[in-house]
């Protein structure tokens, strides 16, 4: 799926000149109308769906009756207006009508009387695309998502059903991995209900390897090879830009770092992973330009940019992103060939109605929302932008690259406001930054994979040569991620990007006006320079005085304690790279000065790259059972130090923390899960307050600390509490402790129950203050002058 600006213009694209006309909306009112009703029906049955289809026939039908004077003669504005309500009321009847046909299908009762029913079926697909993995936990295998569409299937009981219907398959065989596009398969499993939303008919759930009947398509194939050997060319470069270049060319991440694609994801530069319209845009713009520098007429030229065309789209599978992408990069550059730029707009607006009709999915997809949004920007907004620019003294080049990014980024912004609840300040400076390393790399990556069947070493030259330009980008997205304030919280969802949309338009429409102009000028420097510094000087994180930090990692542990001024000691590191570096990264963390590991689950180990990312690791303590190996591998993968095991009676002191390993007091074996049981607990003491951390020490850990512990050597004020409040507590230990303030370190709507509600009741019960990161966020126990406070960061947008 495309990300942020789906469609941007990248390097030096060209921008559809401007004149002195209107643009050309004849044919926009038809496609939105056809895009919004398909999306509508996406959420309806198909009686509806056709209902919905029926009424707007009717009232187009009698609105072209009254227009063509049937029904008497309509006066001239109305008559001027009317035929856009009718062709917008056709846009809706098509919408409406190819979704429901698409649904009658999907629903149909045999099928869902099989997914009703969950059986288990033998299936016989044809894949749709390549199968994605999804980041599993260390230890566990990975789970693939597979799009197919099925073509038959039967159960045990004889049933059969034909319908080319679509299934989602989540697999977990390594045979599935390297299965392509178009080939046929047989798959044994069981069937679930899909979520909705989409023409997804069923969820196939495998867990055995498919059987394959015959090789893929010959394009497939080819495309395979050329991919393969653009890996292999890649595989001498470091592993950020090595990773990166594949996934800027053919939008292959999988051997991306994940601190890059968080960077990436930060500063809005995901769009530059996903292959979308401006690849098509750079690749054949490349090749007009070389057509032009020749002095090719226009027929050659068209002919060559189709064979590239046709080769890229080979080289990134021709999916249907892929043919979408095309389509979407190709509107603007075949208008400019023509010499008709005022004709991309209408079709672009004829290539969303076109794409509606035949896949009614798209119009829920957000990435297909991307795409027509950016280069919708680029049509209608940045050449004027870029023109504007010109009148006022700034540079053609420097105009452009100025006026591109800003008009794909204003554009894209509503929809990625309501998937992100996030404004990002850092968006447009960013992809600014980018542009002049994007198309090097693409073009040069592009290279470098038709070249690899035949010349491996010019293959590899290509793609080194490619990893400059990509060097730069990592630089700009790792520097732009660092950024304080580099976003601000927006309300989630459909009623955010409303919102936001309004405003854009608003925005947009006064600001045709001079006064309105300088005065919004004005009033976002104003707000920029006034905000700002407020929000990176005073922000209110961390609060002074702070003792702990339980960080909102998901569903995970990840525990912060003040060393100095930028140190800390972390203990545990969530499951997501992503979430630890953020904590800490607002908490002003620059050095870890100890990182211990519980155990290693991958809801403690999972994220332990986030804790090395751009910053010095000192020391690393890990328990003594080394279970799984799977997270010790990780841990022990993610920087340059030494892992030592700990055991009972090691202490620790730096700054102002003193750490003293209680348990686990001697090996624990047998038990429900020997490595929680033998997860390392330890008692820390932050000026002067003591914190029990639990790790996730289950009821046999916890009876043996009971044991061998001293009574007033479990006793602490402040409680990390075990296993994220499971109900595996032995009453007695949470007796022992006697706390406080209880730290629940817990995912939103986790599948586990956690925290039990007797647990919570039996703290309650005993006075004890409860602080959770799945209803709290961010969570800190605070010292001052009347003993212990709590102070709360909030759950951020989107992350309920």
């Amino acid at each position: 799926m495309e990300d942020a600006g789906g469609a941007k213009n990248r390097g030096n694209t060209p921008v559809a000149e401007p004149s002195g006309e209107p643009p050309d909306l004849r044919l926009a009112g038809l496609a939105v109308a056809a895009w919004l009703a398909a999306l509508a029906c996406l959420h309806l049955t198909a009686p509806s769906a056709a209902l919905l289809a029926a009424t707007a026939a009717g009232l187009a039908a009698l609105g072209a009756a009254h227009l063509l004077g049937v029904l008497g003669r309509p006066a001239g504005p109305v008559r001027r207006y009317g035929w856009i309500a009718v062709a917008v009321l056709i846009g809706v009847v098509c919408g409406a009508s190819a979704t429901a046909a698409r649904l009658h299908v999907r629903d149909a009762a045999p099928l869902r009387a099989l997914v009703d029913d969950r059986v288990r079926v033998t299936a016989e697909l044809v894949l749709r695309d390549d199968p994605r993995p999804i980041r599993g936990a260390p230890g566990r295998p990975a789970t693939l998502l597979v799009t197919a569409e099925l073509t038959r299937l039967s159960d045990s009981d004889g049933r059969r059903v034909s319908a080319p219907v679509r299934v989602l398959v989540l697999a977990t065989d390594p045979a599935w991995r390297g299965r392509l596009p178009g080939q046929r398969l047989t798959a044994e499993g069981r069937l679930t209900a899909p979520r909705g939303g989409d023409l997804t008919a069923a969820v196939l759930i495998v867990p055995g390897p498919p059987v394959a009947h015959g090789p893929p398509p010959w394009l497939q194939r080819a495309a395979g090879t050329l991919r393969a050997g653009l890996q292999r060319a890649c595989a001498p470069l470091p592993d950020d830009q090595g990773g990166l270049l594949p996934g800027l060319v053919v939008g292959d991440t999988s051997q991306l770092p994940a601190t890059v694609e968080e960077d990436f994801r930060a500063t809005g530069m995901t769009h530059l992973n996903a292959v979308s319209g401006s690849n098509v845009a750079i690749v054949v713009g490349a090749v007009l330009l070389l057509v032009r520098w020749a002095r090719a007429g226009p027929g050659v030229a068209a002919v060559l940019c189709g064979l590239a065309l046709v080769g890229f789209v080979i080289l990134v599978r021709p999916s249907p992103s892929v043919v979408r992408a095309a389509t979407m990069g190709a509107i603007g550059l075949a208008a400019l060939a023509a010499g008709r730029p005022r004709a991309a707009l209408p079709a672009l607006s004829a290539a969303v109605a076109v794409l509606v009709l035949v896949d009614p999915e798209l119009a829920g997809d957000a990435g297909f929302a991307l795409s027509v949004l950016a280069t919708g920007g680029l049509l209608l907004l940045a050449p004027r932008w870029r023109d504007a620019l010109r009148r006022r003294g700034v540079p053609a080049g420097l105009a452009e690259a100025l006026a591109v990014p800003a008009a794909a980024q204003l554009a894209c912004g509503p929809v990625v406001a309501g998937i992100s609840g996030t404004v990002s300040l850092v968006a447009v400076p960013a992809n600014l930054l980018a542009v002049p390393a994007i198309a090097p790399a693409t073009v040069l990556g592009v290279l470098a994979a038709a070249v690899s069947p035949v010349w491996p070493a010019g293959a590899e030259f290509a793609a080194w040569l490619a990893s400059w330009p990509a060097w730069w980008l990592v630089t700009v997205a790792r520097v732009g991620a660092r950024l304080p304030a580099g976003t601000l919280p927006w309300p989630g969802g459909v009623p955010g990007a409303l919102l936001l949309a309004g405003l854009t338009v608003a925005l947009l429409l006064a600001t045709r006006r001079p006064v309105v102009r300088r005065l919004v000028a004005v009033g976002t420097a104003a707000v920029i320079l006034g905000t700002l510094p407020v929000r990176i000087l005073a922000s209110g994180w961390p609060p002074a005085g702070w003792l702990i930090v339980g960080c909102a990692v998901g569903q995970g542990d990840a525990l912060v304690l003040p060393v100095a001024a930028g140190r800390a000691v972390v203990v545990d590191a969530g499951p997501e790279p992503s979430a630890v570096d953020g904590c800490l990264r607002r908490l002003g963390v620059r050095e870890v000065s100890l990182l211990v590991v519980s155990h290693f689950h991958a809801d403690h180990v999972g994220g332990v790259a986030g804790v090395f990312r751009g910053r010095r690791v000192v020391e690393v303590r890990t328990p003594g059972l080394a279970e799984p190996a799977a997270g010790r591998d990780l841990v022990a993968a993610a920087g340059a130090v030494v892992l030592r095991a700990t055991e009972a009676g090691w202490s620790y002191r730096a700054g102002g923390v003193e750490l003293v390993a209680l348990g686990p007091p001697y090996p624990l074996h047998g038990t429900r899960s020997d490595p929680n049981n033998n997860s390392l607990v330890l008692r820390a003491t932050v000026a002067g307050v003591r914190i029990l951390l639990a790790g996730d020490a289950e009821t046999e850990e916890q009876r043996a600390l009971l044991d061998r512990v001293p009574p007033d050597g479990l006793r602490a004020e402040v409680l990390k509490v075990a296993h994220h409040g499971s109900a595996y507590q032995d009453p007695a230990f949470l007796d022992a402790v006697r706390p406080a303030v209880a730290l629940v370190e817990v995912g939103v709507d986790n599948d586990y129950g956690h925290p039990s509600p007797s647990v919570l009741a039996r703290l309650a019960r005993n006075g004890v203050r409860v602080l959770r990161t799945d209803t709290d966020g961010d969570v800190a126990v605070v010292t001052g002058r009347h003993g212990l406070a709590v102070v709360t960061r909030g759950v951020a947008p989107g992350r309920r």
